[in-house]
């Protein structure tokens, strides 16, 4: 794969990778290469394991049931015993690889044990120790210009619980230090105004936040997701369409950004309603990873501003690093940094950050649950930070992209009959690339599983990348062998 880049180009990756491998630090016995057991995948093994597992839970979007004792690193391993170089990663949520000994180390701690068979209810009976897990972890990790946060339960709640904050903000500034009247308490018992808020959460075409009542409403990625499920009717505006590659198509990128900007303006000023907060992710994810530019998303922070509508950056998938910054949003340069911004996924935890104390409630209650989050995720989350921290992770991850990027370049070029749109530059592993249609998409998908390479996709016709922080050239070269060898059949 390296004879894909020359010269000069070529003699400064490879003295990128030059350092100590951190992957062969921490998994000395991960395979050299897939290890295939079985002429399909799933196997027998997988197969009936599943076909028991489906009388007792839904089950009917499995690819394959995965055994992660035998799991690790960058290898994920079947029931049949399959070993698969994973660059899907349970959907963007491994960060340090699979049985990550240092994670295991943490896992084993009386501090773990402690708060999982006392797991407390946070917000009613703090630990005397959560202030100090969060400020060595998740707090650390905080993004700049931010230090508060909200623990939840995941990405969805994480979203749930902005959206309460973001209305209840926006309430309290109209209302002032005034207390709630009779007819609002009243009328809030009956789903009704002015109790009961009439404003809105604002999403944009083909976003995804979630599945729950308030986070669904928000979501707009593929219509499976909302079928049959009462929404808020709560407006959406526009996602700029880019055209690759962006150095070809600077005038016309620019103008499709400006006409969304124009577009998400007048929706805002013509809403009937408020429209409390925005929310976006900084790579449409399982929308199909649509990207922007960061003229477009400072568009978005001038517009929130000037109308005193929220901001609120969604990063639960986009978070941790796989960017090749800590935060998506960094890429951007804001002149001000988001209102809030919701993680999970590659931290094992979840909430949001925010640095204006008047996002938290005056009363007890409002942001409310019995968990209010999970002190155990919490601890790994401070593991997965500190890790990362030690072994400059997220500037590996910006490495690695840069090779991957630039040796995908190459290879792509080759099949223009079959994929298209390559993006994600200088943007990590956070890569993608569209397929020319479905079919061909999942036949892609399927004979790189063949072949030992568990991949994923996304939106209708699209293959997005999702290694680990861990994920190295050695490991780049195999995927890179792999997918040339499963397009040259295609």
């Amino acid at each position: 794969m390296l004879r894909s880049i020359r010269g000069s180009s070529l003699r400064q990756i490879q003295k990128r990778f030059n350092s100590t491998s951190v992957a062969a630090t921490y998994f000395p016995q991960e395979p050299a290469q897939p290890v295939l057991q079985t002429e399909s995948i799933p196997g027998p093994k997988s197969v009936a394991l599943n076909k028991e597992l489906g009388e007792v839970y839904d089950n009917h979007a499995t690819y394959y049931v995965a055994d992660y004792f035998n799991s690790l690193g960058n290898y994920i391993s079947d029931a049949d015993g399959n070993k698969l170089l994973d660059v899907y990663c349970q959907i963007s949520s491994i960060a340090l690889g699979y049985n990550n000994p240092e994670l295991i180390k943490a896992a084993k701690s009386d501090e773990m044990v402690n708060s999982i068979v006392n797991r407390p209810a946070l917000a009613c009976f703090p630990s005397t120790n959560y202030k100090q897990i969060l400020e060595e972890g998740l707090l650390a990790a905080a993004p700049p210009g931010m230090d508060r946060i909200w623990t939840a339960l995941s990405g969805s709640d994480a979203n749930e619980t902005a959206y309460k904050a973001a209305f209840m903000y926006q309430h309290a500034k109209i209302r002032g230090d005034k207390p709630f009247t009779e007819e609002e308490i009243k009328s809030s018992m009956e789903n009704k105004t002015p109790g009961a808020s009439d404003m809105t959460i604002l999403s944009f075409d083909k976003g995804f936040h979630g599945r729950l009542f308030g986070s669904l409403s928000t979501t707009r990625s593929k219509a499976i997701h909302k079928l049959d499920i009462p929404a808020f009717p709560w407006p959406k505006a526009p996602f700029p369409e880019l055209k690759y590659p962006l150095a070809e198509f600077e005038a016309e990128n620019r103008a499709e950004e400006q006409r969304c900007l124009d577009a998400l303006e007048s929706i805002i000023e013509t809403a009937p309603t408020k429209v409390a907060a925005i929310i976006v992710e900084p790579v449409q994810s399982e929308g199909g990873d649509n990207h922007a530019t960061s003229f477009f998303f400072q568009g978005l922070r001038d517009i929130t501003k000037k109308h005193e509508v929220l901001f609120i950056v969604d990063e639960v998938q986009t978070g941790v690093g796989a960017s090749g910054k800590m935060w998506a949003h960094e890429h951007w340069n804001l002149t001000s940094p988001p209102d809030m911004v919701t993680f999970s996924k590659k931290f094992q935890a979840a909430g949001f950050y925010f640095s204006n104390p008047d996002l938290q409630p005056k009363l007890p209650y409002r942001q409310f649950n019995t968990w209010c989050g999970d002190p155990s995720k919490a601890i790994l989350a401070r593991g997965i930070y500190q890790e990362i921290v030690k072994h400059n992770l997220v500037d590996k991850t910006a490495q690695i992209g840069d090779y991957l990027y630039k040796n995908l370049t190459t290879i792509l070029s080759k099949y223009p009959h079959i994929v298209s749109n390559l993006r994600g530059e200088n943007f990590g592993t956070f890569i993608a690339w569209d397929c020319v249609d479905a079919n061909v998409r999942n036949k892609i998908l399927l004979d790189a599983r063949k072949l030992g390479l568990n991949m994923g996709g996304c939106g209708d016709y699209s293959i997005r990348l999702r290694p680990t922080l861990v994920f190295e050239k050695k490991h780049a070269d195999i995927f890179l062998g792999i997918l040339e060898s499963v397009l040259a059949k295609a």
